[in-house]
This record gives C-alpha cells, structure tokens and sequence, in this order.
C-alpha cells in the first residue's frame, strides 16, 4: 500500500513538471512568433510597412543622395521635380562657340524668320568672323560637386524700390543684370556688383572692366554688330539706331545661342508671344550655368504698374500690351519655377 501511494506521489510530480516544462515551451514560443512578425527598420529607419506604402510624389522628394553640385540643393537635379524635368533640357548649349556644332539648323531658321531675314548659308561665316575679333567663352557650365554657383537675377521692375534687398543680391556669386539696369542711386534697393550684362543691341551701354557683356542677339546683324562695335566702330554706317562702339572687355563677350533662344520659347514660354522677353532668357540661362538662383525685380509693382524702377512710366502696362511678349504667362512660369523649388523668388 506504501509502494502505491509512492508511486501515485511521483506520477503526480512527473505531471507537474511537465506541465510547467510544456507551459513554458508555448510561452517561449509565442514570444519568438511575437518578434517575427514585429515591424523590423530597413537601412534608413523606416517600417516595412512605411516602405511598402505609396511613394512620396515626385516633386516633393529630397534631392539625389549623388551630389550633383556644392549647394543644399541643385538646379541640374532632375529628380526633385517631374514639371521641371519635362521642361529643362541640360544638353542645350546656352552660347556660342566656334564650333558649327553649337547651332541648329531648325533654330536658326526660326531665329532668322523673327525678322523676316534669310540666310541660314552666311550665318557661319558671320559667326566666325565674330571669333577673330572675340575668343570662344571659356566657361564650363556642368555642375560640380565641389562648387555651388550663387546666381542674382535681376530685373528692372519698379517692385524693387524700398526693397533693400541691394546686400543680398551683393551677396551673389554671380550678378545678371539686363538691357539699362541703372543702379548709381539706388544701390540699397538693387546693389551695385554686375558680373553679366544682358542686352541687345539696341539697349547697349558700356559694360564695366571685368563684366560679361552678354549679348541677345535677334538678328544676324545684331551679330555682326557686337564685332564692329568692339574693333573698328564700322557699324556706325550701316546699323545707326545703335551705339558705335561699346566700351567692354572682348574676353568677356558672350553671344547667346539663337537654338538656346529657341529653347526658352518652345520649352518655357510655351510659344506664348512672339519670342520670349530678355529677362525670361535670362532666367534660363541662369538655370544652365548656374547651381542656385535667386530672381529680383520681375512682375508688377504692388500698383500694377510695369514701370522700370528709375522711372515713372505712366504707360508701364505698354510691355503687356505689345503682343510681343507674354507677361502674364512668364510671371506663371517664373512663380512655378518658384514652388518646384528651382529658384527663389524675392517679390515685395
């Protein structure tokens, strides 16, 4: 009878270690089947849940990892931005060179028509005439990661006075003035540093030592004008609606691409006017040549008025009226180049 109640006593212990053993073993097991099934980080700290979600729409998304240029942000990134994409083409060439290659010939003979002119076979031989007076521009406009170019654009619209935003735009690497662009009595409002000096020939001034004169040319002979201007004066007998001469360095002349013309046209403006004002081809450029952009001086003043700002122009609305260029479209566009975050836009 002892032997039994011995034997029931260590079956009885026997089962409860089991038990006790076996609760154990499912308790270990749902943990373990806990953190399996728990949300694990991938390499950059987001939930695989997060990472299989929706992507972030494009134009939203943080600049490429691949550094393209010095800056925070870069212009030449294609990635950031899906309406800039469509529009910014990186292989257009924005001035001329020496080299035939440089022109199109579909852009030539739109840049030719702009004033019913022909002849597409003389514009090489214009053009290389040009190079015996000036040299090719030695500039290099890919971006580098190893620098970050600053560019001021500035307009002449009559919204920058009271602005004092003339030590910002100072601030600049760069400095893109256009056409008068007066600034002797109104530094505090527009600054007084220029590194490029947009124009066409009929808006010619002198260009100060060290400037880039930046020539917009309309016409063949605006071509061969900016090579007489800079060496014999000879064009004061055939183009007399032009200054003669023009006081600047030859090695800093830059002739903008009539294809590059084009370009801003049909890609940017949208064929809206006839061609597209200097200030929009300025913009453009800057966006080739430039890693960071910063836009002064454009649009209306606060009255509506499209006055320059040394004047006080009455008829300052006349600019929208000409049928030649799309103000209204161009502000969209500069105020779009704004919000894709390609340029800073600096309006009171």
């Amino acid at each position: 009878m002892l032997f039994k109640r011995k034997h029931f006593l260590c079956a009885l212990f026997c089962g409860v270690v089991f038990v006790m053993i076996a609760s154990r073993a499912i308790q270990k097991n749902n943990i373990l089947s806990a953190t399996l099934t728990e949300p694990r980080a991938t390499s950059r700290g987001v939930p695989r849940s997060a990472a299989n979600q929706t992507p972030v729409p494009w134009h939203t998304t943080a600049s490429s990892p691949n550094r393209i240029c010095g800056c925070p942000s870069c212009i030449a990134d294609m990635e950031v931005s899906e309406w800039f994409a469509k529009h910014y083409d990186p292989k257009q060439k924005p001035f001329l060179t020496d080299k035939k290659s440089s022109m199109k010939d579909l852009a030539l003979e739109w840049w030719l028509a702009l004033q019913g002119s022909t002849g597409e076979h003389t514009i090489y031989s214009v053009v290389q005439k040009m190079f015996q007076f000036i040299p090719p521009p030695a500039i290099n406009v890919k971006p580098s990661p190893t620098q970050c170019r600053k560019c001021a654009v500035v307009g002449n619209s009559g919204n920058l006075l009271g602005s004092q935003y003339g030590s910002l735009i100072d601030s600049h690497n760069n400095v893109i003035r256009m056409n008068k662009a007066i600034t002797v009595g109104f530094e505090a409002d527009v600054g007084n540093r220029t590194t490029h000096h947009f124009m066409y020939p009929e808006s010619a001034v002198d260009i100060a030592h060290g400037v880039h004169l930046v020539l917009l040319p309309f016409k063949l002979l605006d071509i061969q004008w900016v090579a007489s201007a800079l060496s014999t004066g000879e064009i004061k007998r055939t183009y007399m609606r032009v200054k003669d001469r023009v006081n600047a360095d030859k090695d800093k002349v830059i002739v903008v691409n009539p294809a590059f013309f084009m370009y801003t046209h049909y890609n940017w403006t949208e064929r809206h006017g006839r061609y597209p004002s200097t200030g929009m081809v300025a913009i453009v450029f800057a966006l080739h040549v430039c890693d960071e952009v910063s836009v002064f001086g454009y649009g209306a003043n606060k009255q509506g008025s499209w006055h320059h700002y040394w004047e006080n122009n009455k008829y300052g609305g006349a600019f929208r009226r000409t049928g030649v260029h799309n103000a209204e479209f161009e502000t969209e566009v500069i105020q779009r180049l704004e919000k894709e975050g390609k340029i800073s836009l600096h309006q009171r």
